[in-house]
């Protein structure tokens, strides 16, 4: 049975995926990337940090933040003073994650209004089929056909008007 990309790219590391599985589960939680983003360019404090990230709670900063560190991706430096003075900053295996996650923030801001129109249609909006028995499924289960960039571009034009008018 012939592989996709992924599993040829997972199975070339001998880890069966093991590797972005791990990196995935350390950054991919609701808080931990906002967390490094917000942490970039400063050091911060722990309520420095809070206030600027609107909706974390003192607990879900304090985890991630807690897990953040054990990955080595955050330093936690107190300060021998009174009050003790807590500070966060990125270490600089954070900062090398800082380029690909800015990647996937700007594929996640183009590509959105897309994966929301397929949410709100309940099923394909558009599928790209070229055996001929699948292709009549398709279009039979209501499914727009993607032949060439032009039907895709019109799908989307066609399915963001339609969501315009659902919002009226």
């Amino acid at each position: 049975m012939p592989s996709s990309g992924h599993e040829d790219v997972c199975l070339i590391r001998g880890d069966q995926g093991r590797a972005i599985r791990a990196l995935l589960d350390r950054i991919a939680d609701k808080w931990a990337l906002l967390i490094i983003a917000t942490l970039h360019t400063q050091r911060l404090r722990f309520t420095s940090l809070q206030r600027r990230i609107p909706g974390i709670s003192q607990r879900m900063l304090s985890l991630t933040l807690r897990k953040l560190e054990r990955d080595g991706l955050v330093t936690r430096t107190v300060h021998a003073e009174v009050p003790p003075r807590v500070e966060y900053e990125l270490t600089d295996l954070a900062t090398t994650l800082i380029p690909h996650a800015v990647a996937l923030a700007n594929w996640a801001i183009e590509h959105n209004p897309d994966i929301d129109a397929h949410r709100a249609a309940g099923k394909p909006v558009g599928v790209h089929a070229t055996d001929g028995t699948l292709a009549r499924r398709y279009r039979e289960a209501g499914c727009t056909l993607i032949t060439t960039a032009a039907d895709a571009a019109a799908i989307t034009r066609d399915t963001a008007a339609q969501l315009d008018l659902a919002g009226a």
